[in-house]
């Protein structure tokens, strides 16, 4: 059992730096309310706000997405962790709307230098034979981290001082722990080749990756989108329609779709790769229909249900849709591969959000939320249908 933690031990401690990274994403969720009141703006801006971060991940993405196969991961990694300090002393120093657009730019493009990378890092640092175990390691830092990150907050700001300050102090030690992880850890790209020959790059798969990857990227889309919403829009909606004001709860709520996800993650274990996309999407289904009937009717314990459920659906769409293409892509081409998915799927976390946001003045943020469950649900429906007629190619659909 010690010998076997020994063999594991890089593999996890590069998982928790991965999740540390992805904590200061979300870190700012049960926050807005009080930046709201400090700074005056509107639903609206918190939507666009929340957007920039995307914009950040998808653009770090197509530009330098396939830069740790090149240089490797570590230097990629690092890099990563420098963007998301510098996002954190955004927020520290923030005196207005400027210094936050700032701060969730900084936190994309740390994302998105870290997404790609980080799972090809964590995966290639397991033992011989243990890349489905490691994928779940992997996704589980990403998902585990982003629940994290508004839980950390929420519980700082209700219960300890300077609300807007203190979560970010913490992260920026956090962050300097795990610099320190990185560079103990090894470097797993042997050809690295100099920084000049990273290239922007469009999103291209190879051949034996475009079978997995549409399905794959259905049904990710979907399920970021659903964590879009929430991350953007259930704090609004928790104090305006359910009069909770406890930062705590708030970041708990968040929080429990990502943890849900980790555990819909480890389930694809049990329920294998193929049939862990159709059953994500019907469970991503099942939380939209949750979420339309607790904006209707007002009621907390159809949030929470909402977020265990839709956040189950998503963790098993998500790793389902991870290992599918990690399997079909050889190591010199995974990071980029991973990345042009993370692309789709944050792209599913930018637009229904901003949707949302443009929807809230005319329709009341009730109104909004139903419109885009509506078009969630239509395209988590078609994507269900089309998995099962055409299941996912894969040559490890039976184990993840």
């Amino acid at each position: 059992m010690r010998g076997d933690l020994r063999r594991w031990s890089p593999c996890l401690l590069g998982g928790a730096v991965f999740a540390v990274c992805m904590i200061g994403t979300t870190l700012p969720t049960p926050l807005y309310g009080l930046y709201q009141e400090k700074f005056g703006f509107s639903e609206l801006t918190v939507t666009v706000v929340y957007a920039v971060y995307a914009a950040g991940v998808i653009g770090m993405l197509l530009l330098a997405g396939n830069a740790s196969d090149a240089v490797g991961r570590r230097p990629v990694l690092l890099a990563g962790l420098g963007f998301a300090a510098v996002s954190a002393v955004c927020f520290l120093a923030a005196t207005g709307l400027d210094w936050l657009y700032a701060g969730r730019l900084l936190s994309g493009l740390s994302a998105g230098l870290f997404t790609g990378a980080a799972t090809a890092y964590v995966i290639e640092l397991a033992p011989h034979g243990g890349g489905s175990r490691a994928t779940f390691v992997a996704t589980a830092a990403n998902m585990g981290g982003l629940g994290c990150g508004p839980l950390l907050a929420g519980l700082l700001a209700q219960y300890a001082r300077w609300p807007l300050y203190l979560p970010f102090i913490v992260h920026l030690g956090m962050l300097a722990c795990s610099a320190a992880a990185l560079l103990w850890l090894p470097e797993t790209v042997r050809d690295r080749q100099p920084l000049r020959t990273v290239r922007p790059q469009r999103p291209a798969l190879p051949p034996s990756v475009r079978p997995v990857f549409a399905p794959a990227a259905i049904a990710s889309f979907v399920g970021f989108a659903l964590f879009g919403v929430f991350t953007s829009v259930s704090p609004a909606f928790l104090a305006e329609s359910l009069d909770v004001h406890n930062h705590a709860v708030t970041g708990l709520v968040v929080a429990l779709a990502f943890f849900a996800s980790t555990a819909g993650q480890w389930a694809v274990g049990r329920v294998g790769v193929v049939l862990s996309l159709p059953v994500g999407c019907a469970a991503l289904l099942a939380g939209l229909a949750l979420l339309a009937g607790a904006l209707a009717w007002d009621l907390l314990p159809l949030i929470i249900l909402s977020a265990l459920i839709g956040g189950g659906g998503q963790g098993l769409s998500f790793r389902g849709a991870m290992s599918a293409v990690a399997d079909a892509t050889t190591p010199d081409r995974r990071a980029a591969v991973i990345s042009a998915l993370f692309v789709v799927a944050y792209t599913g976390i930018s637009i229904p959000v901003i949707g949302v946001g443009l929807l809230v003045s005319p329709i009341g943020l009730e109104g909004a939320g139903l419109v885009f469950i509506a078009c969630m649900a239509l395209l988590v429906t078609t994507a269900g249908i089309y998995l099962l007629r055409r299941p996912v190619p894969t040559p490890d659909a039976s184990a993840a």
